[in-house]
């Protein structure tokens, strides 16, 4: 029965969202209360099933926007800051001149690997391909290279490294700690950046595209001075480090604690999730106040939309957490254990990677079928008990999954397709043909991984 609930709730998301065009918050929300109004187990004592499902779903809200809602908002703030202040433009302009024209592909690449840490991919995109269009003018060739080199860059890290949504999610959800999902993100995501860059060369070649001429309305006007290197990549750069360096530091000390344990307290300290991203954000909204030459009341004013744009994202990551601890409680983890083989854990993977695919194709959106995923994964990782590799593998399968496939009923697909000018037909052929090599060579890559560096 806790596979007909579960099979039941996920029918639900996909049909509320793709046929009844219901919000992504209201699908999810509406889709944990169902699964707990047919919970085929007691949610507990004292009170109505119903009144119970109600409650609960409302305490799995409340404890997923406690650990992600601070920090969803201040990166959005830090994205915004960089995108108005022209800090995203220096790194892109640094990449370029390091690189040079001719490796201009690995430079708008490694523009949206580190752009989409923390920015939204279609705000990534919508920055890079005036760049590509403006490469396209001098060359006369290599227009598809370029946007899917910048595509590809943007998405890998938006699904793989937080803090977007969708991977700071699945942190919460699978217990993972966030220093090792960054770093592991960041490390895992270069095979599959790599072959996306073979690819787009081999698609070039049998598809030649030349742009649309179509200009961003919502661009902003460049500053007249661009600022410093360092002050631009000093926002991305900063909680990185923070966070990155602490669950360094808290490895070491397990191993020597005598040697590392006096540092342990300042970097969880200043390793703090939302500490570190409030340092960045301080240091990005600074960059944005100096060359704008802003007051404090018009800083406030340009930082309102990110703001409000992270409020939306923050109802639809919580009420998938929601969706999530409500499927923790229906005894789903003893069929799933047999399902997924616990004893060699290869099974868990697969079934990690086939569940964020399916729910991906079938609705669209990545950060929706990474929540889903994960919260239908943490209902058994707890029960399996110490896994043959680490659980950063775990986390890299259902990011990678979460790639495929876009179609026509994903908005990533329509930005790339409208902001590219490219036909439907040309984007499947391009985008989503990418998105497929991204997610299997990534998942490939962590299949042998987990067996060669299990990391335990």
């Amino acid at each position: 029965m806790a596979f007909v609930v579960l099979a039941a709730s996920i029918l639900f998301i996909v049909l509320a969202i793709v046929v009844l065009k219901l919000h992504p918050f209201l699908a999810l929300i509406l889709a944990a209360m169902l699964v707990g109004l047919l919970s085929p187990v007691s949610l507990g004592d004292g009170a109505p099933q119903a009144v119970l499902a109600l409650e609960l779903t409302a305490a799995g809200f409340g404890q997923t926007a406690a650990g992600i809602g601070i920090v969803i908002v201040l990166a959005a703030i830090i994205g915004q800051c960089l995108m108005e202040s022209g800090a995203a433009d220096r790194i892109v302009s640094a990449l370029l001149s390091w690189f040079g024209e001719r490796r201009a592909d690995a430079s708008l690449m490694g523009s949206g690997y580190i752009l989409s840490v923390p920015v939204f991919f279609d705000t990534v995109f919508f920055l890079l391909v005036p760049i590509a269009r403006t490469l396209w003018a001098r060359t006369g060739k290599h227009y598809v290279v370029y946007v899917m080199a910048i595509s590809g860059g943007a998405v890998i890290t938006h699904s793989v490294v937080p803090p977007t949504p969708g991977p700071l999610v699945m942190t919460e959800a699978l217990g993972l700690d966030l220093g090792i999902a960054i770093f592991g993100g960041l490390l895992l995501g270069l095979l599959p950046a790599a072959a996306a860059l073979v690819l787009s060369h081999a698609v070039d070649a049998r598809l030649p595209v030349e742009p649309a001429a179509i200009a961003r309305e919502d661009e902003p006007e460049a500053p007249a001075r661009l600022p410093g290197l360092a002050p631009s990549l000093l926002p991305v750069l900063l909680p990185v480090v923070l966070i990155t360096g602490h669950s360094i530091v808290e490895l070491l000390a397990r191993r020597s604690p005598e040697t590392w344990g006096g540092l342990l307290p300042w970097t969880a300290f200043f390793g703090n999730k939302n500490l570190a991203l409030l340092l960045a954000a301080l240091v990005a909204a600074w960059v944005l106040k100096r060359v704008r030459h802003l007051g404090l009341a018009d800083l406030s004013r340009r930082l309102e939309p990110a703001v409000t744009s992270a409020g939306v994202i923050i109802l639809i990551t919580c009420a998938g957490g929601a969706f999530g601890s409500m499927l923790a409680r229906i005894g789903i983890d003893e069929g799933l254990r047999g399902l997924t083989g616990a004893g060699s854990g290869l099974g868990i993977l697969f079934v990690a990677f086939a569940t964020s695919a399916v729910m991906k194709t079938a609705q669209g959106s990545g950060t929706v079928a990474m929540i889903t995923t994960s919260g239908l994964l943490a209902a058994i990782l707890p029960e399996v008990g110490a896994l043959p590799f680490h659980l950063l593998y775990v986390y890299a399968a259902i990011g990678f999954g979460s790639l495929v496939i876009s179609w026509m009923n994903d908005s990533g697909f329509w930005v790339v397709c409208k902001m590219s000018g490219f036909t439907e037909k040309e984007t499947l052929g391009t985008w989503t043909l990418m998105l497929v090599v991204i997610g299997v060579v990534g998942f490939l890559e962590v299949l042998a991984l987990s067996q060669l560096l299990p990391l335990v």
